[in-house]
């Protein structure tokens, strides 16, 4: 038998692999090198001119929109919602760690919007709102609606992580005498923290990019998606690929702060196993 012959499952498996990374990346490739068109350039190629003239004009005035405040929204919310997911998942992976009455019930009504469709949950928080009177804003209703997208992520996963957390730990803890709370921020906390950070990025880029929870729900002032949305009708320069850019660069940011933090966190575990070691 030859070695290194590669078989037709290998060059399927390649195939699909190479169709997958295009169909991934080569749409956000094609917006990149679209935005630095010159200022006469249009929304196809080939590319009239080099420059960056849509990115200066992406934050000027724009006859149709307003770029710079939905964006601002949706950094905010996409934090705020982040921060309430991280405390709220924390604390449901706690708490289902012991059965108690109703457990059952509440699990799957924390799950349940899963499986309805996101623009239904945004219709019935908008109608909500109308009837008791309020007018929806992207601060009160589009925030509970995006909650009900990324909490159900957020405690499935802090589930699955304290299904696997070694209670040992926590009695070591108790046995030298501190408190409940004590033993939640200086042994669980640490040993979760880089699942916790995961689902605040998680939290965070699905309520970043989420259009249809936030479609009946943002109110007056739109979040980036939604005017993202409003801009493919209106605006015909690529000052949309520049958005696209830039939105995407956003992404690639949080990303990268989450890499540096778990990192940070991995480099502190060992730092304090080795001090442990050379005290023992």
């Amino acid at each position: 038998m030859k070695h290194g012959r590669r078989g037709p499952a290998f060059w399927l498996l390649a195939a699909f692999f190479t169709l997958f990374v295009m169909f991934l990346y080569g749409p956000t490739l094609t917006i990149l090198v679209l935005s630095f068109q010159g200022p006469t350039g249009g929304l196809t190629f080939p590319l009239v001119g080099l420059s960056t003239h849509w990115f200066y004009n992406l934050f000027e005035t724009q006859l149709v929109g307003d770029i710079a405040g939905a964006l601002k929204r949706s950094l905010i919310l996409g934090v705020v919602v982040m921060i309430v997911t991280m405390v709220i998942s924390f604390s449901a992976g706690l708490a289902f760690r012991s059965r108690f009455r109703g457990s059952s019930v509440l699990f799957y009504l924390a799950i349940a919007s899963l499986i309805v469709p996101s623009i239904l949950i945004s219709l019935g928080i908008g109608l909500l709102f109308r009837v008791l009177g309020l007018d929806p804003t992207w601060y009160t209703s589009a925030f509970g609606a995006h909650l009900t997208w990324t909490l159900p992520f957020g405690v499935l996963i802090m589930l699955a992580v304290f299904n696997r957390f070694d209670r040992r730990y926590e009695e070591a803890a108790r046995d030298l005498g501190a408190t409940p709370w004590q033993t939640i921020r200086h042994v669980v906390i640490p040993i979760v923290l880089p699942s916790l950070i995961g689902v605040g990025l998680f939290g965070f880029t699905l309520s970043y990019d989420e259009f249809a929870r936030s479609l009946y729900t943002a109110g007056t002032f739109n979040t980036l998606p939604l005017e993202i949305y409003g801009m493919t009708t209106n605006i015909t320069t690529p000052v949309l690929y520049a958005l696209g850019s830039v939105t995407t660069g956003v992404s690639f940011l949080v990303i990268a702060v989450a890499l540096v933090s778990l990192a940070w966190v991995r480099r502190r575990r060992a730092r304090h196993g080795s001090d442990a070691g050379k005290a023992a």
